[in-house]
């Protein structure tokens, strides 16, 4: 893979592998030695250190017993380790159904994320989600509940015991908070679940007040920012942001992406209200839907 472009699709495709090969009950010198790789290729294949071809996935699956929906994924995640840069199109490279985000997510020990204009995802409620999902003009109830589904598994990332629950810190405009559901109850429920899932000493809110002046991660948008846990022996993946468009996804991990996305996170941290201040902002929200 080129030295410019980001090393997640192959992360991720070794990630799998190495899971696929796992539940099928085959240790890694078999594997190589059914495969004809030494067990060092092996090692650098499913620590997403080395680009695969697509006919090698294909083989790997074969021998795993892979699902017909997973190799599908697997070689498309293969095709897109030989591009500059990954820019992941939903619905187009990689089926629907599979995000890749999600696995990263599922594998971070910290994800801090800024949403200047929604609730994040991981702190949203199946009302909020729904009125959310809707909006999309002809899609079906079902494609919706299926939607909510996904995201209310997402969720249960954070009330994980094992692998421990990541940290999880999120920055949200006073906008988001001052913008009410057409259901005036189920806006209360979404911003009383906001306090209530901040009692949990590995999340942490902070709203960014109307009050604070413009800076220059205002033209950055919403994004992600995940770290990774060392796993065992092997060292722990590179960081990663992710920023989401209508679209598609970007992902980016070079060190100097990493180093602005660090220096805009902790500007916007410092700037907005700390958590005890947030807490009684949406306090009084939830004041002032009963008050109108």
């Amino acid at each position: 893979m080129p030295e410019t472009g980001s090393s997640v699709p192959r992360r991720q495709l070794g990630r799998l592998l190495r899971q696929a090969r796992e539940e099928a009950g085959i240790n890694l010198e078999a594997a190589a030695e059914a495969l004809e790789w030494s067990r060092a290729k092996m090692y650098r294949l499913e620590g997403g250190q080395v680009s695969l071809r697509t006919h090698d996935v294909t083989l790997m699956c074969q021998h795993y017993g892979t699902s017909a929906e997973l190799t599908e994924v697997l070689v498309a995640l293969a095709r897109e380790t030989k591009s500059k840069g990954w820019w992941h199109a939903y619905g187009e490279v990689i089926p629907s159904w599979f995000e890749l985000y999600v696995g990263m997510e599922a594998a971070a020990h910290h994800i801090r994320q800024y949403e200047p204009m929604l609730v994040p995802g991981l702190l949203q409620t199946p009302e909020y989600m729904e009125a959310l999902f809707t909006t999309r003009p002809g899609r079906t109830p079902q494609e919706v509940a299926r939607k909510v589904a996904l995201r209310l598994e997402r969720q249960k990332l954070l009330t994980r015991r094992t692998p421990v629950a990541p940290l999880f810190e999120a920055i949200i405009d006073e906008t988001v908070v001052r913008r009410p559901l057409a259901d005036i109850e189920a806006w209360r429920h979404q911003l009383a679940y906001l306090v209530n899932a901040t009692q949990a000493p590995h999340v942490r809110l902070r709203v960014m007040p109307l009050s604070a002046t413009p800076h220059l991660v205002s033209v950055a948008g919403a994004f992600a920012l995940l770290d990774f846990p060392a796993a065992g022996t092997r060292p722990a993946e590179p960081s990663t942001v992710y920023c989401e468009s209508l679209t598609g996804s970007l992902y980016l991990d070079r060190p100097e992406e990493i180093a602005k996305y660090r220096e805009a996170w902790q500007l916007l941290w410092d700037r907005a209200l700390d958590e005890r201040a947030s807490e009684d902002l949406i306090g009084i929200m939830i004041k002032e839907s009963y008050d109108d």
